[in-house]
């Protein structure tokens, strides 16, 4: 039996802060006022124009508060709908415009005064009523007698029953006169659906509603649905965005009862459960239960991710509103920390929108702190794919004075270190070379205003002054190596030739990386991944795919695995390889046919779907060739089925091409054609079971996934 992981375990969304509503019987409206008023409702409907603003010819009834009630409109005694009762208080504003004539005014309403007159105050209230999609207006004519008539004074309030409106609508409620004298009131409501008890008991609508209960299942989360078996429902899960629409996560329709399973790597915060009988205009409720779960919030800072968008702007993206500050960071090519550039540069407060770096230029050693409550969350250097990798470049901030006095100092883990003092560190040593450089352009400005500004300068040629001699002595001794070779040339060419090759082999293993995605499209498909992968790792070439890493994936994510997988890739200066079968091909025309909608969940061990929103743009933006490199399986895919934007990178058939697609990923270093031939012919050999296996007759296999999120209809 699960343990209840919180107490829910009633109709969804159930809420018991709506108590028992007042019952009114019968379809019709009706108006009543507060003593001493008397007031008429018009027949029909009434355009809902409030006009331009008027000047008062003397003392008018103005509204001045609106206050609304909940009643229910009942039929009989099970059917009732729900009805908004709204409460206009008035008050007289303005006065007579002849002092004289105001004075005999107040005379006339004064019965110790003067002997009251008939004089008396007549206003056309307009309640205007908006529910999406519809709106209504009423008019309300009320009369005040000349005795409770003060200028500046409430003379009481007219009550309207009612306005009929859907469970869990947004209202809005407008009140003017005609014409009208003021600016007009408004106020706007959130109705309650399912969840009050007397709406559950008296709203027939609400009595297919579906009952929920939410329990742990180790870590995971147990959604049981308890309904009859007859009884079909809709559930959704979605991202409850405070920012935007709701993004749809899973959505299917099912026949109760029902047990969905929640992996614990995909709840986030926002994650919210909506159910509907499926019935015509039935009632949808929704709930959020994992607002302060901090499984949640772990997975949250786990999903996000941030974006460079060129030229100079930057963006925060996940699955839920992230608020959290940001700051902009010097990471130096020694490691260590990020040191912050604030001040002077400012901090900035980021949900998931798109902010503009404060920068004239983009710099790689230039990087984006993303933190909450002084804990650095995210940390990326955005520049680092587009620029290249880290620099050794001395940071150097320039503070500027009132009168155009300025200092210099260098950003360093010890802190900022004026140019021209005695401290023993790297910027102080040269700082006269660094200060020369900055007056003779040599550095780069990175940001500037009155304040001050922000400067990179290289440190290279420093580096190279201080080993110019050792590099001397390495090249005379090198040359003399050299002159010894040339006198036994015959006697060590054939020892050169292997050290050659030796020497290739070895780049290949040090530096060459491969990060093999697919698309799992059945169980022998990702045998015949796993036999390929290893057979590459004896070329020799490092391999990285997901099939050896699933504890990592359950750890960190599909999405933050393979961005970790591909920055370091190629940093390295490896290459992604784009395994194709019918699976991936159908999943990337889905993306290329409908590029504006939310991208489809994966679940925990999916690399390949977290990896196209990584993997698109940089076919779309032309950064591929050179960094991508696509191959197929003969008999499993045509050559035609791989989609035209792909191509634009070398799309290789195996085994028939295993050669040129082995040459291809071994780069620089591959070895000679006859050599490459042989490598070809071994991993060939070592493809066969597997190819076999997967080519058998369609009746032979497996079909299908698992139940869950992961099986259903992603939207």
């Amino acid at each position: 039996m699960p343990v209840p992981w919180f107490l829910l375990s009633l109709a969804l969304g159930r809420n018991p802060v709506v108590l028992s509503l007042e019952r009114v019987v019968g379809p019709q409206d009706t108006a009543r006022c507060s003593p001493g008023l008397s007031c008429h409702l018009w027949d029909g409907d009434v355009l809902c124009l409030p006009g331009s603003l008027a000047s008062a010819p003397g003392p008018v009834l103005v509204p001045t508060r609106l206050q609304t009630e909940l009643v229910l409109r009942c039929h009989e005694e099970t059917d009732c709908d729900l009805c908004v009762r709204v409460a206009v208080h008035l008050a007289v504003h303005g006065y007579w415009g002849d002092p004289d004539k105001e004075e005999k005014f107040r005379r006339a309403a004064d019965p110790e005064l003067e002997e009251p007159r008939n004089v008396s105050l007549q206003a056309h209230v307009v309640l205007s009523f908006q529910a999406y999609p519809t709106a209504h207006c009423v008019l309300l004519e009320v009369q005040v007698p000349a005795a409770l008539v003060q200028p500046g004074q409430s003379v009481g309030s007219v009550v309207f029953d009612c306005f009929e409106a859907a469970l869990g609508a947004e209202v809005q409620i407008w009140s003017y006169t005609q014409p009208r004298y003021q600016k007009e009131l408004n106020l706007t409501q959130q109705l309650p659906d399912c969840r009050g008890l007397e709406v559950q008991d008296n709203i027939q609508s609400c009595w297919a509603l579906p009952w929920l209960n939410v329990s742990a299942d180790g870590e995971d989360v147990r959604l049981v649905l308890d309904v009859s078996e007859e009884q079909h429902f809709g559930l959704s899960l979605y991202w409850n965005q405070a920012q935007g629409p709701i993004k749809p996560w899973w959505h299917s329709n099912l026949t109760g009862p029902q047990t969905i399973t929640l992996n614990h790597t995909d709840l986030v915060p926002c994650l919210c459960i909506q159910v509907w009988p499926l019935e015509p205009d039935s009632v949808r409720t929704s709930i959020c239960p994992f607002k302060e779960d901090p499984r949640a919030h772990r997975n949250l800072w786990r999903a996000a991710r941030l974006q460079l968008l060129p030229p100079r702007g930057w963006r925060l993206d996940a699955p839920c509103s992230l608020p959290a500050e940001a700051t902009l960071c010097w990471q130096a090519l020694d490691g260590g920390p990020c040191l912050p550039l604030v001040p002077p540069l400012p901090r900035e407060n980021v949900t998931v929108n798109v902010l503009e770096f404060p920068l004239l230029k983009g710099h790689p050693n230039v990087c984006v702190q993303v933190s909450t409550w002084e804990k650095i969350q995210l940390q990326e250097c955005l520049w680092a794919d587009s620029l290249g990798p880290l620099k050794d470049d001395m940071l150097l901030v320039e503070t500027r004075g009132p009168q155009d006095n300025g200092s210099l100092c260098a950003l360093e883990p010890s802190g900022c270190t004026p140019l021209l003092s005695r401290a023993s560190t790297r910027a102080a040593r040269l700082g006269e070379q660094l200060l020369q450089d900055v007056q003779s352009g040599q550095c780069l400005q990175l940001w500037d205003n009155d304040l001050g500004a922000l400067w990179a300068c290289p440190m290279d040629k420093y580096i190279h002054q201080r080993w110019v001699l050792v590099w001397l002595a390495c090249l005379l001794l090198v040359a003399v190596l050299f002159l010894l070779l040339l006198l036994k040339m015959n006697h060590v060419k054939g020892w050169l030739r292997l050290l050659k090759e030796d020497i290739r082999a070895g780049a290949a293993a040090r530096s060459r990386a491969a990060l093999l995605l697919y698309s799992a499209d059945d169980a022998s498909f990702e045998r015949l991944v796993g036999a390929l992968a290893s057979a590459l790792c004896q070329l020799p070439l490092r391999v990285a795919v997901d099939l050896w890493s699933r504890r990592d994936l359950s750890a960190q994510g599909a999405l933050a695995w393979f961005h970790a997988q591909r920055r370091q890739t190629l940093q390295e200066g490896g290459v992604v390889v784009l395994l194709f079968s019918p699976g991936a091909v159908a999943l990337c025309r889905e993306w290329l046919q409908d590029a504006t909608s939310a991208p489809r969940a994966h679940g925990p061990h999916d690399a390949f779907t977290a990896s196209l929103s990584c993997v698109l743009p940089d076919f779309l933006q032309g950064r591929a060739p050179g960094r991508y490199v696509g191959a197929y399986f003969d008999k499993l895919l045509p050559a035609d089925a791989v989609p035209a934007l792909f191509r634009s990178v070398p799309v290789f058939s195996l085994p028939s091409q295993l050669p040129d697609f082995l040459g291809t990923l071994q780069g620089p270093a591959a070895p000679r054609p006859r050599r490459l031939a042989e490598r070809a012919e071994q991993v060939s050999r070592a493809l066969q079971p597997a190819l076999d296996s997967c080519f058998r007759p369609p009746a032979a296999l497996g079909t299908g996934r698992g139940m869950g999120p992961e099986a259903g209809d992603r939207t």
